[in-house]
């Protein structure tokens, strides 16, 4: 479940924050070029046509399907140094591709269980060139520089004048990255175009992962775009908001319009696609690269259907690109994964020798991180050093053959590293689990401590002196969905972060008042580990600390809170529930309870980050005193009012 650190700036601050949100929305202009393409091609509509009665003869007869490769040659046109992106990214991009279509991407544990029936490895991989359409050795990456300062969707960056051209389209996938105008993130042809034009386009910021740039940091804009090449419209069928449109996939729910941001656990329901709502999990959707994870089988078929005889992209299969191409030959995904040795700084990595294996890709990073560190070995065992203590890790293999040709990627082996804090992980400072018993920590001191039981809560307690009263409490190497809550010296809740699963958790509180402070950690949903512990920094200044070195944080931490009903008492047949929200887009649920604790009705509500007018009727109460309990899906807000 998402959830999220409750953090607010000044307003001038965050209108401009809001602005800045509003540019970085993901866009895509797929459909523009689809447009424009039906416009000045006099053979793409047509073309258009006799795919999609290929696809729906393919999915009706469901054809057969084997894993595919295919070759990409990236093509880098820049303008200036920042835009000739490394070798680094590029690699980083071809691995994303392939784990997001073979369902091997390391966030597969958010996608709901409600769409994970529904979920599919797409049997499509993608290896970076190593043979030029001439037959000679090649990276699979060129460098173009260019006059230009930046592109539009005119295709500039596919001609000689200002780019690339395009390789053979039968045997390569074109991947341009360029500066593109506007905010775009992306864009691809679907098949059926020119062959000169055939690829897909990124922006140069959105390629990659290091240092690509958030929210779109994670590889998934090509991943989107990509989809769109191999013939897979957005999810909501571009009607607007009708809910008539469809984007010919038989499992992907009716949506009504393109998801922004992460709405993470939030079920956003539209065009009557109850209970479980829009699959906004879904990379053909428009939200942020950290919320996406999915394709369906319904998706997978209609890529499928490319490869088959007679497909469009077919020729892909037979592609010499990769010196071995289609499946990649005999070289076999590892098996009989292990990890031994494993001490506080390092492990040691095993897998079952592949035959015909000339090397193998070993990659690796902490399960809550999104980088990963890449390395290769010549044996079928892997030792790498430089861990950090007490961390839960995961690790991959790919097997290398003669050629280059080379295998996906295992899914994650896990393991955790031993040590923290000098010595064993143990539950220190019990009991404490009440603010009566809360344990007095230092603050700028790391400490390392356990969550042992379900009913188990670790509270503590720190004092902050003039000037240094500004806090900042961050909450890492977690072992389970923790949580964390800030109070002041009257145990009054300032704030909270309930991030969703590993993910790290801050609360800033900027105050200038000095006082004694405590801190609550716990599991979410009785979540623990009984050997697995968590770190806890209290940090505290004199000056504000910024959220992302981004703006500064208020003096006050808000949380979700009833900020009034009105009218109360009630006279007429409604009353208005204002709700104050630090969430993002989401659902809440609204309940109306009489004194006697019995609920009297039920609703839904969509609110948004900040303030919210609920309206609810009560034509069929009788007169006397109820509560109104709003429900995020963690915690609840009460508040009362009279009917006369």
């Amino acid at each position: 479940m998402f959830k999220k650190s409750i953090l607010f700036a000044a307003c001038a601050a965050l209108m401009a924050t809001s602005v800045m949100a509003q540019d970085a929305q993901r866009t895509c202009s797929t459909m523009d070029v689809d447009a424009r393409l039906r416009a000045e091609d006099p053979f793409y509509a047509a073309n258009r046509e006799a795919i999609e009665t290929f696809t729906q003869n393919y999915i009706a007869t469901d054809g057969e399907r084997a894993i595919v490769t295919i070759p990409v040659v990236v093509h880098v046109v820049y303008n200036v140094a920042a835009e000739n992106i490394s070798d680094t990214r590029i690699l980083e991009q071809i691995d994303v591709l392939s784990d997001d279509f073979r369902r091997l991407n390391s966030d597969v544990g958010e996608t709901p269980a409600y769409f994970a029936g529904i979920a599919a490895d797409c049997e499509i991989q993608f290896c970076l060139a190593t043979t030029d359409p001439s037959g000679n050795p090649t990276t699979g990456i060129t460098r173009t520089s260019t006059t230009k300062t930046s592109f539009s969707t005119a295709d500039e960056m596919k001609g000689a004048t200002y780019g690339h051209t395009a390789w053979d389209r039968n045997k390569y996938l074109n991947l341009w990255v360029c500066d593109l105008s506007g905010g775009l993130l992306g864009y691809a042809q679907f098949p059926g175009g020119a062959a000169s034009t055939d690829g897909v386009v990124i922006d140069y910021a959105y390629f990659g992962v290091t240092g690509a740039a958030a929210p779109y940091n994670l590889g998934r804009t090509a991943t989107h775009e990509v989809g769109h090449w191999l013939n897979l419209y957005h999810i909501w069928g571009d009607d607007g908001t009708s809910c008539g449109g469809s984007d010919l996939v038989a499992d992907t729910p009716n949506q009504a319009d393109e998801t922004y941001g992460c709405p993470g656990g939030t079920i956003r329901i539209s065009c009557t696609n109850g209970p479980n709502g829009d699959n906004f999990q879904n990379y053909m959707d428009y939200t942020d690269d950290g919320c996406m994870n999915m394709f369906t089988a319904g998706q997978k078929t209609r890529m499928q259907a490319l490869f088959a005889p007679g497909g469009t992209r077919v020729s892909l299969t037979t592609s010499n690109g990769c010196s071995g191409g289609g499946g990649g030959g005999t070289c076999n995904v590892p098996t009989g994964m292990s990890t031994t040795g494993v001490t506080a700084s390092g492990a040691t990595f095993n897998w079952t020798a592949v035959a015909g294996a000339t090397s193998y890709n070993v990659r690796y990073k902490t399960t809550a991180g999104a980088t990963w560190t890449t390395t290769t070995s010549a044996t079928a065992s892997k030792a790498v050093t430089g861990l950090t203590a007490a961390t839960a890790y995961e690790w991959q293999v790919q097997t290398v053959c003669s050629g280059g040709t080379t295998s996906a990627y295992t899914a994650s082996t896990n393991f955790t590293t031993t040590g923290g804090g000098g010595g064993a992980c143990v539950d220190n400072y019990e009991p404490n689990n009440t603010s009566g018993t809360a344990a007095t920590l230092s603050t700028n001191v790391t400490y390392q401590e356990l969550i042992a039981s379900s009913t188990d809560l670790d509270w503590f307690k720190f004092t902050t002196t003039s000037p240094n009263t500004k806090i900042k409490v961050t909450l890492t190497s977690l072992p389970a969905d923790y949580d964390v809550r800030l109070y002041n010296q009257s145990v009054s809740q300032k704030g909270i972060s309930e991030n969703g699963g590993t993910t790290n958790e801050q609360i800033i509180w900027n105050t200038t008042a000095a006082g004694t402070r405590y801190v609550q950690v716990y599991g979410y949903g009785g979540v623990f580990s009984t050997a697995d512990c968590y770190d806890l920094l209290i940090s505290v200044q004199s000056a504000n600390y910024r959220e992302d070195g981004s703006f500064t944080v208020v003096n006050e931490e808000w949380d979700n809170a009833i900020t009034s009903i009105y009218p109360n008492p009630v006279t007429g047949d409604a009353v208005t529930v204002d709700y104050f929200s630090v969430q993002e887009d989401m659902n809440v649920s609204v309940q109306i309870v009489d004194i006697l604790g019995r609920v009297v009705s039920t609703t839904n509500a969509s609110v948004v980050s900040g303030e919210n007018m609920i309206d609810l009727s009560v034509a069929d109460l009788q007169a006397g005193v109820y509560i109104v309990v709003i429900s995020n899906g963690k915690s609840s807000y009460t508040e009362n009012f009279i009917v006369d």
